[in-house]
């Protein structure tokens, strides 16, 4: 009987299946259960925590800079970088910002303004045209609300650039251009200068604006003027590449033979934005000054064409004012190979561009106008003297 009894009490491999074999299957479910759950929350809370670089492996396609904390959830304005992939190797990378808008009050809200309500029945200029077949706005005098534009601006917080191409003996002119720019152009406005020239060391330091930068960059000496002309697309397509591409927000080019006379603001800013030229605005297409040679690049068949436009004044993004340049360069050059050059050079591949590539606004001749040209009635201002170069 003592034996029995110690045997009974002593644990065997045999005991141990025995008990294993009593366990319920809900248990053992149970178990996994509990298992899944946790290794669940561990990798969401992991991918939620630390987005930092999220990339797919598809060359196109959209990334996070950064993962909203949960200190943004609620913020009023939050801004995230959007980068995107380009397809092609020869194009930078773009990147755009986009305004999370979570509250009550959506902070990309105009204020509360008093201004003269519209009449729809009673155009603000009715001896001009204000608007083009395509839809796109032209600018003139007494068209537009600057405090509502100014307002949008400055929820947006634009950055502008402003570049100049000073060559050779246009280096003289840079300071008067630069201090009538300070005092016209875009004021109490987040603006940096970007001058083109061949001359560096000539260039004067200038006493600029808060929120006002220059920069000067080396461009290389043609050895003609007509080179010199023609290779201007050359520099903005390698220039927005290379240094303007998310430096600014809005690009904008005006010659140094420019001088501001009155306010030119951010009524200019547009996708694509082109100037029309102050000579031909009164002319109908078969007097513009288009390339009709069919050989050339830059040719435009007669019965095509909306506006003859100066290539010495333009506004864009520089997305748009990149693919612009690019397009014009490789028509220079196809032309260049073949023994061709257009009409009016640089300015004949750029209307050709335009005809195809429509602006989204344009520019009356109020805004690259010429003193010589007298005041007709219809320029109610004169915002710029262009091409005197005694200015």
């Amino acid at each position: 009987m003592l034996h029995e009894v110690q045997s009974a009490g002593k644990s065997s491999p045999f005991t141990w299946c025995k008990m294993c074999k009593r366990l319920s299957k809900a248990y053992i479910l149970f178990l996994a259960f509990a298992l899944g759950a946790m290794t669940g929350c561990v990798i969401s809370k992991w991918l939620m925590s630390g987005i930092k670089t999220w990339r797919w492996s598809n060359p196109g396609s959209l990334s996070w800079s950064e993962s909203p904390s949960k200190s943004e959830k609620y913020a009023k304005n939050v801004t995230v970088q959007l980068s995107v992939e380009p397809l092609y190797s020869d194009k930078p990378a773009t990147s755009c910002k986009c305004y999370r808008v979570l509250s009550e009050t959506s902070p990309l809200a105009l204020p509360r303004m008093v201004y003269q309500n519209p009449d729809l029945l009673r155009p603000p200029r009715n001896d001009v045209m204000i608007l083009t077949p395509w839809l796109a706005p032209i600018i003139w005098e007494g068209t537009f609300n600057y405090d509502i534009l100014l307002e949008k601006y400055k929820l947006h917080n634009y950055t502008v650039g402003l570049t100049v191409s000073v060559i050779g003996t246009y280096v003289k002119l840079l300071k008067k251009f630069l201090e009538s720019a300070e005092r016209y152009f875009i004021k109490d406005g987040k603006v940096n200068y970007y001058v083109f020239t061949d001359r560096p060391d000539d260039v004067k330091a200038l006493d600029l604006k808060i929120n006002r930068t220059m920069k000067v960059i080396p461009v290389p000496r043609y050895a003609s003027w007509e080179e010199t002309v023609l290779g201007r697309m050359e520099v903005f397509t390698n220039l927005t590449k290379l240094l303007l591409w998310n430096k600014v927000d809005y690009l904008v080019s005006m010659d140094a033979d420019i001088v501001l006379l009155n306010h030119i603001g951010v009524e200019i800013l547009g996708e694509l934005v082109a100037a029309i030229h102050p000579g031909f605005y009164r002319s109908s297409r078969q007097y513009f000054s288009y390339e009709r040679r069919p050989a050339s690049q830059a040719f435009i068949p007669k019965n095509e064409g909306d506006f003859y436009y100066q290539s010495n004044f333009f506004v864009g993004t520089v997305p748009r004012i990149y693919h612009m340049a690019k397009a014009c360069h490789k028509g220079i050059m196809v032309d260049k190979a073949n023994g061709i050059q257009a009409w009016f050079h640089e300015e004949s591949h750029f209307n050709k561009y335009l005809v195809y590539n429509k602006p989204t606004k344009l520019l009356s001749p109020e805004y690259i106008w010429s003193n010589s040209l007298g005041s007709p009635k219809e320029i109610k201002i004169k915002r710029v003297n262009h091409g005197n170069k005694n200015e």
